[in-house]
């Protein structure tokens, strides 16, 4: 079982450390994001091999959102999740809920939507009679979930 250590003095690869405390599934995702410059230590950009020590503030940006943690401890290997949990500090601001949308859904048991159920929702996302796009050039867009 890793123990976290506690000593200040002490430094430790950064792409090792965020995949100890399971920010990442392996090391080389941490790799490749340190290199992508989705990792930021105290502001900076950072590579791979950057050293770290307790007290730093390390900023890893994810699709959507960005992380914000501050190293209290440093693991040697990955650990489970309580005990990567007492290595930082989270200090990432809850996010907005004015951000969150409503998403619709049926109720169960509906079965299939109807046309006109279709003619609404075509309407609701902007498209169909009376849009800017035609009905009959509706395509499939992988992003409209």
């Amino acid at each position: 079982m890793p123990e976290p250590r506690f000593d200040s003095s002490e430094s430790q690869r950064i792409d090792v450390w965020l995949w100890a405390v399971r920010m990442f599934k392996t090391r080389s995702a941490a790799t490749a994001a340190c290199r992508g410059g989705h990792v930021q230590l105290e502001g900076q950009r950072v590579k791979a091999s950057q050293k770290v020590r307790i007290g730093q503030e390390v900023r890893i940006r994810r699709t959507g959102f960005e992380k914000i943690l501050r190293i209290t401890a440093l693991l040697d290997t990955r650990g489970g999740a309580p005990i990567a949990q007492r290595c930082y500090e989270d200090l990432t601001p809850p996010p907005d809920p004015t951000l969150r949308g409503w998403v619709p859904r049926r109720d169960k048991g509906t079965g299939r939507p109807t046309k006109k159920d279709r003619r609404a929702l075509e309407a609701l996302r902007g498209r169909g009679p009376g849009t800017d796009i035609p009905a009959g050039e509706l395509r499939f867009d992988p992003r409209d979930g």
